[in-house]
């Protein structure tokens, strides 16, 4: 990924400290995001960058494997994988916005943050606390390598790229991971 700012590249760790460091990683870029004296345009294109690696890898090795642990429910991770998919869906309306000084940049960018802080609120209270309580330190250090590898394997194949995300939105459509926005409300 050709991004000036730093995503960081973690290859191990337990997995709810690499999380929540990611986590707190989207905080930081959605304050640089909505900040008119930044580089909105990096930003975006990072935090693009960061939201489909991170995602990936949770839905690939995470949530699978709390699953499979009964650490969470099938329908917890498909709720986070639907969360995701309203996140990507999101974040496309940010980057398909030419300039970043508009409001309908400053509109897209609020749709992306409630998108956002909605599910890390989520993912840490009915996914994140569970792990903890129910899966063991080494398996957490297991989780963390393959989420840790995943992420970065993705960063560097450019997995944010604007055609990327219209790709991953697309398969979640066809998959009805996006069919109704008042379904969960």
């Amino acid at each position: 990924m050709s991004t000036p700012i730093d995503l960081g590249r973690p290859v191990s760790g337990d997995v709810i400290d690499l999380i929540l460091e990611d986590h707190r990683r989207f905080e930081a870029l959605m304050r640089q995001l909505r900040d008119s004296s930044s580089d909105r345009d990096a930003v975006r294109k990072a935090l693009s960058a960061l939201h489909v690696a991170h995602a990936e890898a949770e839905e690939k090795h995470v949530y699978p494997k709390l699953r499979r642990k009964d650490a969470i429910t099938e329908h917890e991770a498909e709720h986070g994988e639907e969360e995701h998919a309203e996140g990507h869906e999101a974040m496309l309306k940010v980057l398909e916005l030419k300039g970043t000084d508009t409001q309908a940049f400053d509109d897209a960018v609020e749709e992306l943050a409630t998108a956002l802080n909605h599910h890390l609120t989520e993912e840490e209270l009915t996914i994140l606390n569970p792990a903890r309580d129910e899966v063991g330190e080494q398996v957490r250090a297991e989780l963390g390598v393959a989420f840790a590898t995943e992420r970065n394997k993705q960063l560097d194949a450019d997995c944010g790229s604007i055609d990327n995300v219209r790709r991953i939105v697309r398969e979640a459509e066809q998959e009805g991971l996006l069919d109704d926005e008042d379904d969960e409300e």
